[in-house]
């Protein structure tokens, strides 16, 4: 089923059609920016494609392309409701290259768009409201390029205390980064050591990902918080014991 949208294509725009694959029954055609939103309208419209079910609009960064091609793989994800068919629809941006939004072809794309721009600062031209949606407005760079550098320590807004809730510091920087960056069965190799930083504080074993200063931060203020509640119940205590001089 597959296979027939993909010569249906082929027929419809010839040349524009720049190329074509399949794997396992997955079927990828890829357009240029210039024929984005055409292509999908007619994926959409025509009868014997009828690929009117958005499935996800996402992207692939290949940095190994520059400067001789363009940065990014932009992929929509269609199925047809009738045939169950199902295509990729693929196109190619530089760095910092606008795409045409497909906002007005399937209105649910907009949060796809908004994470694409977010996680790899595509920008989609026509996008009613194209902001972040996954990062703060303040985040700096776009965490899905593979160039983002590790060493990179977010958040980089002022930490908030609020009265009466125990939160982690902000992220030292060996924390809080992919798991794909961690040699995972060295760092957790040795029995009591936690992944999560919150959970080992809780279960009290050993941070696995840091000792960083914010990590020992609000290990002392957790500490004197605890010291400070001991001390508050042993004065209560007191206080309400018996003055037994009085009785005599």
């Amino acid at each position: 089923m597959s296979e027939a949208v993909v010569k249906r294509l082929t027929g419809a725009f010839g040349g524009r059609v720049l190329e074509s694959e399949s794997f396992r029954g997955d079927e990828v055609v890829t357009v240029g920016p210039k024929d984005w939103v055409e292509v999908a309208k007619f994926l959409r419209d025509d009868d014997e494609t009828s690929m009117a079910q958005l499935v996800d609009l996402t992207a692939v960064d290949h940095p190994e392309r520059e400067p001789d091609g363009p940065r990014f793989d932009v992929l929509l994800m269609l199925r047809s409701m009738k045939t169950g068919a199902r295509i990729r629809l693929r196109t190619r941006v530089a760095d910092g290259q606008k795409l045409a939004s497909l906002c007005a072809v399937w209105p649910g794309v907009n949060w796809a768009e908004r994470e694409v721009y977010d996680m790899f600062g595509i920008p989609f031209d026509g996008h009613p409201d194209l902001r972040r949606i996954l990062m703060y407005e303040e985040f700096e760079g776009h965490p899905l390029r593979k160039d983002y550098p590790i060493e990179r320590a977010q958040p980089l807004l002022p930490y908030r205390e609020i009265e009466g809730i125990d939160k982690l510091e902000p992220f030292g920087v060996e924390e809080g980064q992919p798991f794909a960056r961690y040699q995972w069965e060295e760092r957790l190799a040795g029995g009591d050591r936690q992944v999560s930083p919150a959970i080992a504080y809780q279960q009290r074993q050993r941070r696995a990902l840091s000792d960083s200063q914010a990590a020992e931060l609000l290990k002392r203020r957790l500490e004197a918080r605890a010291a400070a509640k001991r001390a508050a119940e042993a004065a209560s205590g007191e206080e309400a014991k018996p003055d037994e001089s009085k009785g005599k």
